[in-house]
């Protein structure tokens, strides 16, 4: 539930919030929740950063992939979780703490990185059914 909130802010940072708005497409008060809910994040998983346009913003290690690739790809391999860190850690060059920051991230926004992942492996299973037909087309 929303609740109204009153802030002060300057001039330069109201102007550059509008303009970042309507590049958007998003209210003001939409790209403000954003903003605020990133910069928490940010706070509390530091080496987390956001990516996209504001329709669709995914979290990402700073020097690495989306959060959701990383989980994706754990969720494919078996073992312990540590053995699925270092297997991870030794195919993708990503140091064992990054992903394990990534596991942490997931696991605050269980539902969001999930449906992320489910998302892209929907779009993965039709591309391939696509390229099936397609082949049997041209057969």
């Amino acid at each position: 539930m929303a609740a109204s909130t009153s802030f002060r802010i300057n001039e330069t940072a109201k102007q550059r919030l509008t303009a970042r708005a309507e590049w958007e497409g998003l209210t003001v008060t939409a790209l403000l929740n954003q903003l605020i809910m990133e910069g928490c994040d940010q706070i509390d998983f530091p080496g987390i950063v956001f990516r996209g346009p504001a329709s669709d913003r995914r979290a990402a290690l700073a020097a690495g992939p989306d959060v959701w690739e990383v989980v994706s790809r754990l969720q494919d391999l078996s073992g312990s979780e540590e053995k699925r860190i270092a297997t991870l850690a030794e195919e993708s060059d990503l140091h064992p703490r990054l992903i394990r920051l990534a596991i942490d991230y997931a696991a605050e926004h269980r539902d969001v990185i999930q449906q992320r992942i489910d998302r892209n492996r929907q779009m993965a299973e039709h591309q391939q059914h696509v390229t099936a037909e397609r082949q049997r087309l041209l057969a």
